[in-house]
C-alpha cells in the first residue's frame, strides 16, 4: 500500500533530507587520495548526531555504518572499513539517511576521487542526469513506470546498463516503504502517481553488463563483470505543482 504523506508530513521528511543533503555536500570536502571510506563513515555520524538526527542505516537490519561507501566496481552497500583507502582515479558512491523526529531522509551521491577518466566522468555525469530524468516524471497522472522508463532509456542511449536487482522505494516513517520503483520498465504501467506519495529515486548504473552479485559480507554488491558503477539518490515529494526534490538545498 502506497501511503499518501500530509503537508506536514513532507515537510518532517524534508528536515531529514536537508542534513542528508549537508552530509552529501560536506563529502565534496572530505572525499580525497588517502583517505579512508572508516573516516568519512566517522565523519558523517559525528555530522548527523550534532545536527539533531540519528542515522538511518546503523543497526538496519544488522547494517553495522552510518555510511554505505562503494567503490568503483561496488554498486551499493559497501561497508566503510579503515582498510579501504580511496586512491587517484577511484570513484566512490556515497548513501546517507538520517532520522529527525521519526521520519526519514535518504540520497547518494557518486563523487571523483582526484582525476579520473574521461570514461568514468561520463558515467558519473549520465548516471546523475538520469535520476532528474527520473524525477522529471514524478508527476501527478503519471504512472510509477513512466519514472524507469525515463531512468532506462537515458542509460541506455549513452551504452550503459540500470542494475535490476536493487530499486528505488517509497520513504516517510520507515527507510523502505511501497512502492518499489525500479529503473526499467514501460511506460504507460505500474500505479497511478498522486500529489502526497514520497519515494527515494535512485538510479545504479553500471559501465558494462547489469548483472550484480552480493559479497560474503552480505551486503556489498559488485557488478559480475568488474565494470564501474555509479548511484544517485533524491527524496523527492509529489507535489500539486509537480515534484519536488526534498533532499537539496
Amino acid at each position: 500500500m502506497i501511503i499518501l504523506k500530509s503537508l506536514q508530513e513532507i515537510e518532517q521528511i524534508r528536515k531529514a533530507c536537508l542534513i542528508v543533503a549537508d552530509v552529501l555536500e560536506s563529502m565534496h570536502g572530505q572525499v580525497h587520495p588517502g583517505v579512508s571510506t572508516e573516516a568519512l563513515d566517522e565523519f558523517a555520524e559525528r555530522f548527523i548526531l550534532a545536527a539533531g538526527a540519528k542515522p538511518a542505516f546503523k543497526g538496519y537490519r544488522g547494517y553495522p555504518k552510518t555510511l554505505c561507501t562503494s567503490v568503483n566496481s561496488e554498486v551499493i552497500h559497501g561497508i566503510p572499513s579503515k582498510n579501504v583507502v580511496l586512491k587517484q582515479g577511484d570513484i566512490v558512491s556515497i548513501d546517507v539517511g538520517a532520522i529527525v523526529e521519526g521520519f526519514y531522509g535518504d540520497a547518494a551521491i557518486t563523487l571523483p576521487v582526484g582525476k579520473v577518466t574521461p570514461e568514468a566522468e561520463r558515467l558519473i555525469r549520465v548516471t546523475e542526469e538520469s535520476l532528474y530524468r527520473g524525477i522529471e516524471r514524478a508527476a501527478g497522472g503519471n504512472r510509477l513506470y513512466d519514472i524507469s522508463y525515463a531512468v532506462q532509456s537515458h542509460v541506455e542511449s549513452h551504452g550503459y546498463s540500470v542494475v535490476r536487482e536493487f530499486v528505488g522505494h517509497g520513504i516517510g516513517r520507515n527507510m523502505h516503504e511501497d512502492p518499489q520503483i525500479p529503473n526499467f520498465g514501460s511506460r504507460g504501467q505500474g500505479p497511478r502517481i498522486k500529489a502526497g506519495m514520497v519515494f527515494a529515486i535512485e538510479p545504479m548504473v553500471n559501465m558494462g553488463g547489469s548483472a550484480t552479485i552480493v559479497k560474503e559480507d552480505g551486503w556489498t554488491a559488485v557488478t559480475v563483470d568488474g565494470s564501474l558503477s555509479a548511484h544517485f539518490e533524491h527524496t523527492i515529494a509529489v507535489m500539486p505543482e509537480g515534484p519536488q526534490i526534498l533532499s537539496k538545498r
